[in-house]
């Protein structure tokens, strides 16, 4: 009989398999986290970029500049319109401005969110 062994013929738990375990779970949240703060980045970041190729007037019929242009206005389908300034350099920057903040606000949240618990 072994005095370790609470009751003999029984398995005890072994608590270095529960803590990799854990350390496993960790790294895959901190992976998510990292994946949803990616995503908020790279909208925020085609949004940023189709304001700043409208207010240099870049070439609209540019395979790059329809490219941004088309994944912007998908992204910020829902923000679109909600200011109409008489400036249209003024109404883009906020119409697609609002959305990428909110992108990054929502996406870093939830990222932080995630590496707390």
């Amino acid at each position: 009989m072994s005095n370790i062994d609470p009751v003999p013929g029984y398995q005890t738990h072994d608590r270095s398999a529960r803590s990799d375990r854990s350390v496993r779970q960790q790294a895959a949240t901190r992976r998510t986290a990292l994946a949803v703060c990616t995503v908020a980045d790279v909208a925020a970041g085609l949004l940023g970029l189709w304001i700043l190729l409208f207010l240099l007037d870049a070439n609209q019929a540019n395979v790059f500049v329809e490219f941004v242009r088309g994944t912007a206005d998908r992204l910020a389908w829902w923000a679109r319109d909600i200011f109409t300034m008489d400036t249209e350099g003024l109404r883009v920057a906020l119409n697609y401005g609002l959305p990428a903040v909110m992108y990054l606000l929502i996406g870093h949240g939830i990222a932080a969110r995630l590496n707390r618990a």
